[in-house]
């Protein structure tokens, strides 16, 4: 559980670092199509949900996935204001569908495992 929450948080630190970075500073970005780009989106917060789920902290479930999904939106809310980043909704939205990806397939793991 401790490992959890330290990958948990180290997570974090690193995805927003990477958010803040000129992306031009990064080749594998600069080489990612719309959808790819969006699909890395979903993962990264399918990833993260999961591994907050994980953690067992004492709030719901929808609490945590709730709060990382704002994560991600002060992100997005970030690069409107950077020079070298762009606001998206489409990043939101991909944000979005990962964080219930995750929650699905924590519920769905609960239903199964748990009788």
């Amino acid at each position: 559980m401790l490992i959890n929450r330290i990958l948990f948080y180290v997570s974090i630190l690193v995805i927003f670092l990477l958010s803040i970075v000129n992306a031009s500073n990064i080749s594998a970005f600069n080489s990612l199509s719309f959808l790819s780009d969006k699909f890395v989106h979903g993962a990264i917060y399918l990833y993260l949900t999961l591994l907050g789920l994980a953690c067992s902290f004492k709030r719901s479930n929808y609490y945590v996935a709730s709060c990382i999904f704002l994560f991600g939106a002060l992100i997005e809310i970030i690069h409107f204001f950077h020079p070298y980043r762009f606001f998206e909704y489409f990043d939101l939205l991909a944000n979005l569908i990962g964080v219930t990806i995750a929650l699905l397939i924590f519920r769905l793991k609960n239903i199964l495992f748990n009788y």
